[in-house]
């Protein structure tokens, strides 16, 4: 199968190797966009193994092996978060992977959790003290009280649930934060799309990324399920700044005019990311 490509090749990897990760993913998602919940739940324990032995170029791999690219990535999160942290918080990251990041965060908290669907640490690293990893089904956490939480973060997370998901995720972000507790989260903005691997061959995402979202849906969303605030922030690559929903809601309603390829160049530059703060 031969499909043509919509951007450059990044510089260390090969057309097979973005053709195999793009076909991989497809079959995956296509069988997370068809499933029932019940079905989901099955899916989600083991796509990520299926994932990573089938396309053992991928980047998350990549990174886990290189010391160098899990420090930059660290240090980019770590800019995101550390502005909300300190020593009397509890904190939690949803989806923290080998969970070197949140490890990092152990350092400036008073106890941090690492919630995912599977382990995916290296045996050999010896966690924090005050760290704690819960493996749940993506649906249920019993495993966390309510009202115990003070920080949340995700990073790259939301864009993966299923629609039908991502409300009962903010439900359940909303039931364990504390009464103003916060819920940091970044993730791909529609409008600059598609951003999983889908992007070299597609318009829309098709892979991994089962939704991308715009502010005005999350923010719509989360007045729906009574959290008090949404503050919206702008991050480039060396400014993060918080700036009010109008700017994000007038471009969203702006952009969507004028043809897709200008619009994806335009939302990258004056929407790097969707970037929020939800406050219970």
């Amino acid at each position: 199968m031969m499909l043509k490509l919509k951007k450059k090749l990044p510089p260390n990897r090969t057309y097979e190797q973005i053709l195999n990760h793009y076909l991989v993913e497809k079959s995956i998602s296509d069988r997370l966009r068809k499933s029932n919940r019940e079905q989901r739940q099955e899916i989600l324990g083991s796509m990520y193994d299926e994932l990573f032995s089938k396309v053992p170029d991928h980047s998350r791999l990549t990174r886990r092996n290189s010391e160098q690219l899990t420090a930059q990535a660290n240090k980019e999160k770590l800019r995101l978060i550390k502005k909300f942290l300190n020593e009397d918080l509890i904190f939690v990251e949803f989806a923290p992977g080998d969970c070197r990041f949140v490890y990092e965060v152990a350092k400036y908290v008073k106890f941090a959790y690492g919630i995912d669907i599977s382990d995916q640490r290296d045996s050999k690293e010896n966690a924090p003290k005050n760290f704690q990893l819960i493996v749940y089904d993506g649906y249920n956490l019993n495993d966390v009280e309510s009202n115990s939480i003070d920080i949340l973060f995700s990073d790259q997370l939301i864009e993966h649930f299923h629609p039908e998901d991502t409300e009962l995720h903010f439900k359940l972000v909303h039931r364990i934060l504390k009464k103003g507790g916060k819920y940091v989260f970044r993730t791909p903005h529609r409008l600059s799309g598609p951003h999983d691997i889908s992007a070299y061959f597609c318009d829309e995402a098709e892979c991994f990324h089962l939704k991308e979202w715009t502010y005005s849906e999350i923010k719509a969303l989360l007045k729906d399920l009574n959290y008090s605030d949404f503050l919206t922030r702008w991050r480039g690559s060396r400014i993060d700044v918080s700036l009010p929903y109008i700017y994000f809601g007038a471009l969203e309603k702006i952009l969507p005019i004028f043809p897709k390829k200008y619009i994806r160049k335009t939302a990258k530059r004056l929407i790097p990311s969707l970037y929020g703060v939800a406050i219970k």
